[in-house]
């Protein structure tokens, strides 16, 4: 074989090889990122849980200085925040690998404080509420909460916090809404905010909102790139309102 055939050849397989190590490299990187996030949400997730749990011991432990009504509502409401929690912790672990993610930081800084801005509102002071403005609040938590759960089971692997595209779902709860998901949960935020309504509870509220709108916004420019039958799904479903109301 001529020497100038043999340096063409051995140019190809060289470049070849190193094609190979970069998508390599960079498939392992994506898997090493996509798992320290699962594993990261999977810790917050249970210190979120083990903290309702540890409130319902307490809360049992001297029940006797609470209204039984209310006691009982708030381990209620308590338990089926800690039951989603569960659900969203183990989908975390079993998802599928996301096929695109949306680009840029703030789809993600989006996505976490959309999602743990509830958080910080559960965390405020309790108020010296009128018992049917409590009971009010626990319903509305256990109801979104209860609801969340079952839209999760629907959701399935496709679950993520970022914006990012797994699977389209449009069976279920979605064939009304194309984001059920976070319609139940703005419930339970709704029922929190009752519970610790205050000036900075109505800040961290309104953060809240504006980042839930921007988490949908980006995660429906992603799945419409990924999925090129999203466009007519949302055409066709409405965003949050059922009924195909303007406002949704």
């Amino acid at each position: 074989m001529p020497n100038s055939l043999l340096t063409f050849s051995c140019a190809q397989e060289f470049r070849l090889l190193k094609f190979r190590l970069q998508w390599f490299d960079a498939s392992r990187r994506s898997r090493f990122v996509d798992w320290g996030t699962r594993l990261a949400l999977v810790f917050v997730l249970t210190v979120i849980i083990s903290g309702n749990v540890f409130w319902i011991f307490h809360a049992v432990s001297v029940a006797e200085n609470h209204a039984p009504d209310h006691l009982l509502l708030n381990i209620a409401a308590r338990a089926s925040s800690a039951l989603f929690g569960a659900l969203a912790a183990a989908t975390t672990l079993t998802r599928m690998a996301p096929i695109r993610k949306a680009a840029g930081l703030e789809p993600r800084i989006a996505g976490v404080l959309g999602t743990f801005l509830l958080t910080a509102l559960a965390m405020l002071p309790r108020q010296d509420l009128p018992p049917i403005a409590l009971g009010t609040s626990s319903v509305l938590i256990i109801t979104g909460m209860l609801t969340s759960f079952v839209v999760l089971r629907w959701l399935g692997r496709a679950f993520s916090i970022m914006a990012e595209a797994r699977r389209l779902v449009t069976h279920g709860p979605y064939r009304y809404v194309r984001h059920p998901l976070y319609l139940c949960e703005e419930l339970a935020v709704i029922g929190t905010f009752i519970q610790v309504i205050s000036p900075l509870a109505v800040v961290i509220f309104i953060m809240h909102a504006v980042f839930q709108v921007r988490r949908m916004l980006n995660e429906e420019s992603v799945l419409q790139a990924t999925f090129p039958e999203y466009a007519d799904y949302a055409r066709r479903t409405p965003r949050l309102v059922p009924l195909g109301w303007p406002i949704a």
